[in-house]
């Protein structure tokens, strides 16, 4: 079934200017263009070339389509003629025998651009898009060049885009991505979907990139905004196909669940003038029901899926799900929370884990033994200029009365903070210590 923003983008390109035509095309293409180069690569080996290959469409469509009108599957007018490209350019090269063999006769069979509808296999394409995703994923690349990849392959950013979003320099995007590309090719990475350990290993990769591009824009490391909702709702636009790609890996709709559960959040957790809202302050009423229930949902199939014990995105989605069933904070199942952190910490263990789990003890045992916890972790070297140690640390202490040293605490998270509306608040809590 075709996609509404792409049937919008139909009337915009037939009624309007030219300039909303290009405009229009050129959101159908970034809607469409994960799957054009999923299914382009797996005929030429390397998802660089397959990029280009894709935008050369992009451009026939920019030509075509205003004047002969927009294709009744868009999507497949594209593949169609980025793989006729691809056809036309393995063909080209000295070694084609050896590729037509590898190719087999697909190559043959693929239909023209005029004739979409007869080379359009849904199913396919998302074998190839399956494939796209562990590529851009490989362990033989950086994470920064994961998710640089990622968002330029599969979430259809552009450079300058992912560049304002982690606040990077275009330059430094742009060399991430062509160097992610160039290894791939380099290292001869298989354009496929691993299987056995292999495949376990890959996709604790996959899912982590998913997740990391969710939390820069639910908290954002640096700047002058604290939420960066583009980058949320492109994250939870992944984790949603991969679940859709894989509905039988437990840990691919638990992830969906835990993104749901957190975007539901996001109006609550700002003001009017953009800044922080913590967990206890929020107004529940603001939570977003929909995306609640498909939480419930997701994590439902993550549980139905699963035949051993409950990997760290299914412990995640279930602490976040304890959140989501309570209807104040203080009624939140705060024991739980903490049982749910222990059993990740024994799974996945990690200071960040700790001080988590630091936090769900204080409100379920009180200050004093979080903050047994929280000191065990201060020489932690990880944790060294992790701006919320010393921000949990001082919230325990002004809890237990400590104020003076409750505000050295937030003084010094705020010097930890690279984010200005973060520092804001943490200053805040500083002089409120103090007072």
């Amino acid at each position: 079934m075709e996609q509404q923003p792409a049937a919008d983008a139909r009337g915009a390109i037939e009624t309007g200017s030219g300039a909303d035509a290009r405009r229009a095309i050129e959101t159908v293409f970034r809607i469409e263009s994960p799957r054009v180069i999923a299914a382009v690569a797996r005929i030429v080996r390397d998802v660089g070339i397959a990029e280009e290959l894709a935008q050369d469409a992009l451009v026939a469509a920019l030509e075509r389509w205003p004047r002969e009108g927009v294709p009744d599957n868009p999507g497949a007018w594209l593949t169609a003629t980025a793989k006729h490209r691809a056809v036309d350019l393995v063909r080209r090269r000295e070694n084609y025998a050896r590729k037509l063999a590898e190719i087999g006769r697909d190559l043959e069979t693929t239909a023209p651009p005029q004739e979409p509808a007869a080379s359009y296999d849904p199913d396919d394409i998302d074998d190839d898009l399956l494939r796209l995703v562990f590529t851009a994923c490989h362990p033989v690349l950086s994470a920064e060049a994961r998710i640089a990849l990622t968002l330029r392959l599969l979430g259809g950013l552009t450079t300058p885009e992912i560049a304002r979003a982690f606040l990077a320099p275009e330059p430094t995007i742009a060399q991430r991505i062509v160097r992610a590309k160039r290894t791939l090719a380099a290292k001869n990475v298989p354009f496929e979907v691993p299987y056995g350990p292999d495949r376990a290993a890959r996709l604790g990769s996959v899912l982590d990139v998913i997740y990391l591009i969710f939390n820069e824009g639910y908290a954002a490391t640096a700047g002058d905004d604290w939420l960066r909702p583009a980058l949320c709702e492109d994250a939870l636009r992944l984790a949603r196909q991969l679940a859709a790609l894989m509905p039988k890996e437990p840990e691919v709709h638990a992830l969906a669940a835990l993104l749901e559960f957190q975007a539901s959040r996001t109006a609550a957790r700002t003001g009017p003038d953009g800044e922080p809202i913590l967990l206890a302050d929020q107004d529940r009423r603001r939570w977003n029901r929909r995306l609640l229930a498909r939480g419930v949902a997701a994590l439902s199939r993550a549980e139905a899926t699963s035949t051993g014990a409950p990997g760290p995105y299914a412990l995640q989605a279930a602490i976040a799900a304890c959140h989501a069933h309570a209807y104040t904070y203080e009624e939140t199942d705060w024991a739980t929370i903490a049982t749910l952190y222990g059993l990740l910490a024994a799974r996945a263990p990690s200071p960040v884990v700790e001080l988590n789990r630091a936090v769900a003890v204080s409100m379920a045992d009180g200050p004093a033994p979080a903050l047994e916890i929280v000191d065990t972790l201060t020489t932690e070297p990880t944790l060294r200029d992790y701006h919320l140690l010393p921000s949990v640390r001082g919230d325990l202490l002004q809890r237990l009365g400590r104020t003076t040293e409750a505000r050295a605490e937030f003084e010094r998270a705020a010097e930890l903070a690279r984010n200005e509306r973060e520092r804001e608040l943490l200053l805040r809590r500083a002089a409120a210590a103090a007072g």
